[in-house]
């Protein structure tokens, strides 16, 4: 009887799937090591904070904060910078307070100036509707009444 159960734990343990727990692989074939070379951290008791970090690839983050926003909320301010995948160098800087995350950075979209050329066909609308204006307050000077030929509601 011991070498039935014996064998029947033995024929468990050997069919349980056999998993892989391994680290996932990169998409290209080389594995990069980059070395951190800057990593300061300094948290204050009354919530105030700053961040450096630095890597050999050319990745920069910095960023600082404090409880100083409505209800203790965090303001922070800072900037980060790396390369682009086409070589352009990005660089933001940040604020984050009561008005929200305001980005600021040379390689951010731009909104076009303000205000825009007026097309020629619009400003002849408007120079005709100030004439039409003009010729209906010069045809008569009185209010008039409502008209009376609207009936009551049956």
């Amino acid at each position: 009887m011991k070498f039935l159960i014996i064998a029947c734990v033995a024929a468990v343990a050997v069919a349980a799937p056999q998993y892989s727990y391994g680290a996932p692989r990169a998409a290209s074939s080389e594995e990069d090591f980059v070395p951190i070379l800057k990593d300061d951290r300094v948290h204050e008791e009354d919530g105030t904070f700053n961040f450096d970090f630095e890597a050999a690839n050319g990745i920069r983050f910095s960023q600082a904060g404090s409880p100083d926003g409505d209800e203790d909320a965090v303001v922070k301010a800072g900037e980060y910078s790396y390369t682009a995948p086409d070589g352009t160098e990005i660089h933001l800087r940040f604020v984050a307070d009561e008005n929200g995350f305001q980005p600021q950075g040379d390689h951010l979209p731009v909104a076009p100036a303000f205000p825009h050329p007026i097309p020629q066909f619009v400003l002849d609308q408007i120079a005709k509707a100030a004439e039409e204006d003009r010729n209906r307050s010069d045809d008569s000077d009185e209010v008039s009444a409502p008209s009376r030929l609207y009936g009551r509601p049956n």
